[in-house]
C-alpha cells in the first residue's frame, strides 16, 4: 500500500484537547495540512485549539465534544465522524490512567477507565472499519497503546491491562480486514510528557519521559507510513528487544520497585490517588 496523503483530507483524532492528541493535531494541521476532526470532554479547549488551526494553518476543524466513559456519545462521535465529510484517517488517541495500588482504584473510576480505553475505542474501530471496508475508501486507523501494555506496570495495574488488550485486540483484527487500501496501525509509546504524567507520583520517573512533540512525529510517521506494531524511540525499540529477553517477572518487579519508590515519596504508605 502506498503511503497515507494528509494532506486537505479528514482526519480525526480522539483526547485532542492535551497531551499527546493536541501535539498530533497541531502536527497533521501545520506539517501535513489536514483537515481535523478534533473529539475530548473539554469544550474550551477544543475551541481554541479549533481557532487557532483555522486561523494559522488554514485547515478547515470540526469540534466534537464527547466524553468517551459515555456509551451515548461515543454513538454521537460515530455518527459525526462518519456523516458528512469523508474520513481518511483516524488517530484513537484518547486515554486515562490510574497511579497507584489498584486497591485504591474505585470501582466506579475503573469502570469509567475500562469504557474509554477499551470499550470506546473496540466500538469506534469496529465502526470505522466497517465504514472504510463498505465504501472502499482508502484510509488508516490508528490505535494508541503503550509500552506498558508489553510490559505490564505495577500501580498502574488497570491501566496496564487495558492497553494489553489493544495491543492483543489489534493485531488480531488487523488480520480480519479485507480492504487493501486500509490499514491498522498500534502505537505503543513509552512514557511521554503530557498532563496525565505532570502528578507528584510521576516525579521521579520522568527522565524516563519523551517529549510530546517526539511521540507525536512518530505516531504520525506510523501512520502515515502503515506501520503494523510501532515503538516510538531507539531506545524503547532496543529496550523493547532486549527485555523480551529476560523474565517478565524480573521485568515487572524492577517496573515495581521504581514506581514503588517514586509514589513513596508522595506518601509514607505509598498511597496516590488517580
Amino acid at each position: 500500500m502506498r503511503a497515507l496523503d494528509f494532506n486537505k483530507k479528514w482526519v480525526l483524532v480522539t483526547g485532542a484537547s492535551s497531551g499527546l492528541g493536541y501535539e498530533m493535531a497541531q502536527q497533521l494541521a501545520y506539517q501535513y495540512h489536514a483537515n481535523l476532526i478534533i473529539a475530548a470532554r473539554r469544550a474550551d479547549k477544543l475551541n481554541q485549539l479549533k481557532a487557532d488551526l483555522e486561523r494559522d494553518a488554514h485547515v478547515q476543524v470540526k469540534v466534537i465534544v464527547a466524553d468517551l466513559s459515555v456509551s451515548a456519545d461515543v454513538e454521537r462521535l460515530i455518527a459525526e465522524c462518519l456523516n458528512g465529510q469523508e474520513l481518511y484517517a483516524a488517530v484513537l488517541n484518547a486515554g486515562i490512567t490510574h497511579f497507584g495500588p489498584h486497591a485504591d482504584l474505585a470501582q466506579d473510576d475503573f469502570e469509567r477507565l475500562v469504557q474509554t480505553n477499551v470499550i470506546s475505542v473496540v466500538r469506534i474501530t469496529g465502526e470505522l472499519v466497517k465504514h472504510f471496508e463498505t465504501s472502499g475508501a482508502e484510509g488508516g486507523i490508528m490505535i494508541v497503546s503503550s509500552m506498558a501494555g508489553i510490559f505490564p506496570v505495577p500501580y498502574q495495574a488497570a491501566y496496564s491491562g487495558t492497553k494489553s488488550f489493544l495491543i492483543g485486540f489489534a493485531n488480531a483484527l488487523a488480520h480480519e480486514i479485507k480492504s487493501r487500501t486500509l490499514s491498522l496501525t498500534i502505537f505503543a509509546p513509552g512514557g511521554i510528557v503530557t498532563e496525565m504524567t505532570a502528578t507528584e507520583q510521576f516525579n521521579d520517573l520522568q527522565g524516563w519521559l519523551m517529549p510530546v512533540k517526539q511521540a507525536a512525529k512518530e505516531g504520525i510517521y506510523a501512520l502515515k507510513s502503515r506501520k503494523f506494531n510501532y515503538v516510538p524511540g531507539a531506545l524503547n525499540r532496543l529496550g523493547n528487544i532486549f527485555m523480551n529477553l529476560l523474565p517478565k517477572k524480573l521485568i515487572v518487579g524492577i517496573l515495581a520497585r521504581t514506581y514503588q519508590r517514586s509514589l513513596e515519596k508522595v506518601s509514607p504508605a505509598g498511597k496516590a490517588k488517580s
